[in-house]
């Protein structure tokens, strides 16, 4: 029987906040907030659609700390590619020469865009194991198969759980190579979990012989290796939406029988130049190191975050400019002498706007008209505390 003195086991506290809302959906964190964000193929310099995404992510995770709630960020680097292999090939380097070189460059754009860096940073070469591991259990539970040396996961159904059509899927598909001819394949949806490697490409031992792991099985299994088998939110670009957050969430579910393997997603707007999405595919790009040329790294970080997470936007100076205006505005709000006898409510509404899916826009409205306190708590939250980086 429990002591009349006892401490109570759950105590009251008015303060507690509200939760974070991603897409209109509670996200309750119990232990640390499980972030899993898919990040660079190390060959080339990062871009502003890259950037967008690593600093939405480092804002929810600002925001969850802000709010009592832990986060714990895996960002992985899938250094096992065709793509790195074809570029290092044309550089005339080893594709993990290239890959390193990239990674040190990347870390560097991301520091001057004052994006944390992850607890977690698996590397897919250093996760083949944890893919052939992935393989096995997939094929044990019959969501997979074998053919040629290949190991293919039973996709059939993976564009109607993502609300496509099989013509919309098929496109969206073959624009990531999943639409290849391969032999031996059951369904055009069908993906390697494993593939044999020709010469020239990165070969590694398995029960299939020498081969390389699929790029959806790679994050799949970097993720597991992680956070185990769930995770809380998912992100990246709106373009891996679908088919690689498809295939890697049902891979997943299929290998631990665990659903759903993310519990929200957090899918940032296309990045675009002249009405066309930034790629490196295209060559469209406008490089973060370029950008850092002509502002400085808070302005361009406001810049990637004052908006609607969901929508496309294009990337132009005038973005940029008007980021540097709205953040001198914020600095003088926050130089305010005067503050509010309430002060602390404005940082609370400050809070609570970001907590409602991230509005940073709603948040600046805020700090704005509150000044002060508020001011400078945003801008503690939102990491645009310096005038240059």
């Amino acid at each position: 029987m429990a002591s009349d003195t006892a401490p109570a086991r759950y105590p009251v506290n008015d303060a507690v906040p509200a939760p974070l809302v991603l897409d209109g959906a509670p996200l309750l964190a119990v232990a640390p907030l499980r972030v899993y964000t898919c990040g660079i193929t190390p060959y080339a310099v990062t871009h502003v659609g890259h950037a967008a995404t690593f600093v939405w992510a480092d804002l929810l995770a600002s925001v969850s700390k802000a709010s009592g709630a832990k986060a714990e960020v895996s960002r992985n680097i899938t250094d096992v590619d065709d793509v790195l292999t074809a570029a290092a090939a044309r550089t005339g380097q080893p594709y993990d020469e290239l890959a390193s070189v990239q990674q040190f460059q990347f870390g560097r754009d991301m520091e001057a865009l004052a994006v944390a860096r992850p607890k977690h940073e698996p590397k897919a070469r250093a996760h083949v194991a944890s893919v052939i591991r992935l393989a096995v259990a997939l094929l044990t539970n019959g969501a997979a198969y074998e053919s040629e040396g290949y190991v293919y996961f039973r996709g059939t159904e993976v564009p109607g759980r993502a609300g496509l059509e099989v013509d919309e899927a098929r496109e969206l598909s073959r624009a990531y190579g999943d639409q290849h001819d391969v032999p031996g394949r059951e369904s055009e949806f069908d993906v390697p979990v494993w593939r044999p490697s020709a010469e020239g490409d990165p070969a590694f031992p398995s029960p299939w012989g020498w081969g390389r792991p699929g790029w959806h099985a790679e994050c799949a299994a970097m993720a597991v290796a992680t956070f185990g088998s769930s995770v809380d939110v998912l992100v990246g670009g709106s373009d891996l939406a679908f088919p690689h957050h498809a295939y890697q969430a049902a891979m997943v579910e299929a290998a631990t029988d665990v659903t759903p393997f993310a519990r929200a997603t957090l899918h940032v707007g296309e990045v675009r130049q002249d009405g066309v999405k930034m790629s490196k595919s295209l060559g469209n790009l406008e490089l973060v190191a370029d950008l850092l040329t002509r502002f400085p790294g808070p302005v361009v970080r406001l810049g990637l975050l004052h908006r609607d997470r969901h929508e496309p936007w294009e990337c132009e100076d005038a973005v940029f400019e008007a980021a540097a205006t709205t953040l001198d505005k914020l600095y003088a709000a926050a130089g305010s002498p005067a503050e509010r006898a309430d002060a602390g409510s404005g940082r609370d509404r400050v809070l609570a706007a970001l907590l409602a899916d991230l509005d940073v826009p709603a948040a600046v409205d805020v700090a704005l008209a509150e000044g002060g306190d508020a001011a400078r708590y945003l801008l503690d939250v939102l990491r645009v505390t310096e005038r240059s980086a």
